[in-house]
């Protein structure tokens, strides 16, 4: 066994070698396998979070190499099978936020291809799981949307604080459009009296690109303040189909945290609009679900990518955000092949 003082040489060890054999292209090394990834940093580590049962979570010194911390439930939300009877346990798309020492997790419960859906919220005083404050108390929904009721999807939320320190959550998945919610000052609830907003949709016939369009695919909004704009950031297309996966990202810029959103045509997101910001190639022919953060003044596009060379497999991508002349956000593709993740071994 281990003393306390050979435990960090190791580790420092083990993170050598696995950096080491992902650039020789080893098998060996995993990387993170993972769906709509969001992230945050608590003191000298960075924390991210993803789809899956429990919601799982990971933490990392460098952004690359990344230590599985298991999952942030233990068992499911109280309120999930009453609000979704079809639940099975799965947990989709979470976004991570943190106001005065708690840090508030919202996750989405839904049934598969429905909009059976709601959306929870889960608060902890710390994101490590090894400091003895660490705890998640769960909040419960938030949120729900119900079939016949509701031409929208409770599912894909994402907080966004207004210059006011009102905080507006950002949700949708396919069905008529994305929309926007002031929630009250505890987080956990909608304001009242209830604040509207359509922020983007995209109607049955074609993209913007000349894709042809069948289920208004759009979902995952994500808004990102960049100096005095907002660039909200869509997903189009359909996402796990391994090489015939369709995903990619749009956007657009507003100078207010409710819209309206306009491409570089102009175009409100909300009537169709959307310039595209990344797509697929022959190495990753999906990609999608992005979040975008500014860390020690770089700004960074997070999202997953589906690797053809892997069957399709869904793999963790942090990609530099840097901006063109006119203000507008700008990635390089070639990050997708040059960005490897490492699953460190426990």
């Amino acid at each position: 066994m281990l003393n306390k003082n050979k435990r960090p040489i190791t580790f420092a060890l083990v993170v050598s070698l696995l950096a080491l054999l992902a650039l020789a292209g080893c098998s060996e090394a995993k990387q993170v396998s993972i769906h709509d990834p969001v992230m945050i940093k608590e003191g000298d580590t960075y924390y991210l979070f993803s789809t899956g049962p429990g919601i799982t979570m990971y933490s990392s010194s460098d952004m690359k190499n990344w230590r599985r911390e298991g999952e942030v439930f233990n068992q499911a939300p109280s309120w999930a099978s009453n609000a979704v009877p079809y639940f099975k346990g799965h947990l989709w798309a979470p976004d991570i936020i943190e106001k005065d020492g708690l840090f508030y997790l919202y996750y989405s419960v839904s049934a598969f291809g429905k909009n059976t859906s709601g959306i929870g919220v889960t608060v902890s005083p710390t994101l490590n799981p090894r400091a003895p404050n660490y705890g998640w108390q769960d909040k419960g929904m938030v949120l729900r949307s119900v079939p016949e009721r509701d031409e929208w999807n409770a599912i894909d939320p994402n907080i966004v604080v207004d210059n006011n320190g009102t905080a507006w959550m950002a949700f949708g998945s396919f069905w008529q459009s994305l929309k926007m919610v002031a929630l009250d000052s505890s987080w956990t609830k909608i304001a009242e009296p209830q604040q509207w907003h359509t922020i983007a949709a995209l109607p049955k016939g074609s993209m913007p690109t000349g894709d042809a369009v069948k289920d208004g695919e759009i979902e995952a909004p994500f808004i990102f303040k960049k100096n005095d704009d907002y660039f909200l950031f869509v997903s189009w297309g359909k996402c796990c189909r391994k090489d015939e996966s369709t995903y990619r990202l749009a956007m657009g810029r507003s100078k207010n945290t409710t819209g309206p959103f306009l491409d570089k045509n102009g175009k409100d997101l909300a009537q169709g609009g959307g310039t595209l910001l990344i797509s697929g190639n022959k190495n990753w022919p999906g990609l999608g679900h992005n979040s975008a953060y500014t860390f020690d003044g770089k700004d960074w596009l997070v999202l997953h990518a589906y690797e053809s060379a892997d069957n399709g497999l869904q793999k963790l991508k942090i990609l530099e955000i840097n901006w063109d002349k006119d203000g507008w956000p700008t990635v390089d593709t070639k990050e997708l092949d040059e960005f490897v993740s490492i699953e460190l071994t426990q």
